[in-house]
């Protein structure tokens, strides 16, 4: 590749991925995300705990003739604190699911994984030490809804990196495969050196 759009590649992904330590001559081939279906799921999940608390409100409202007002009260307090947790874990969930990402460079793939905010790790591996990429989805739903496993498996110790609920096309892992053999036959060319 030229020397000149190395530099224009290596100076667009410094900007776009600032937390990023690149190499000089190192660039973002690609970024995956989860899948849009996660975050399909959880606003559906967040609109259905919603309506189930603003039935708990029209219940109590117009259905509370058995209740004393400080019954009708307290009640009122529970759904406001259950709608106040659903509204943080959903902000949660929704940090959660930005957090998990999988960058693949020229040079190597960086693997962020979020279980909370306060658990997260970051794991990196070079381009080279890589075996083999596939893409894994299992069932009737993965399969309608396009999304599945993105797996790496590395070389020797035979670590192996997946990152579930992706939606890699198939056009996207055949880049991905062609990258890393040709950072392998680069590798070699340079040992032979």
């Amino acid at each position: 590749m030229d020397e000149g759009l190395i530099k224009i590649r290596h100076a667009r992904s410094k900007k776009d991925f600032p937390f990023l330590k690149l190499e000089e001559d190192e660039y973002v081939e690609f970024s995956f995300k989860r899948a849009k279906i996660c975050l399909v799921m959880m606003m559906a999940g967040f609109i259905a705990a919603l309506a189930v608390i603003l039935i708990g409100f029209l219940v109590v409202l117009f259905n509370g003739a058995n209740l004393d007002e400080m019954g009708r009260n307290f009640l009122c307090i529970i759904l406001m604190t259950l709608t106040a947790v659903t509204v943080i874990a959903t902000i949660l969930a929704l940090r959660i699911f930005r957090g998990n990402r999988i960058i693949i460079t020229n040079k190597h793939v960086v693997q962020f994984t979020m279980i909370s905010p306060v658990v997260n790790s970051m794991n990196m591996i070079d381009l080279p030490s890589i075996e083999d990429a596939s893409f894994r989805q299992s069932g009737l739903l993965q399969k309608l809804l396009h999304y599945g496993t993105f797996r790496l498996a590395t070389v020797g110790d035979e670590t192996t990196y997946t990152f579930p609920y992706s939606d890699i096309t198939p056009g996207e892992l055949r880049a991905v495969s062609k990258l890393i053999t040709d950072a392998k036959k680069k590798q070699k060319s340079s040992e032979e050196k």
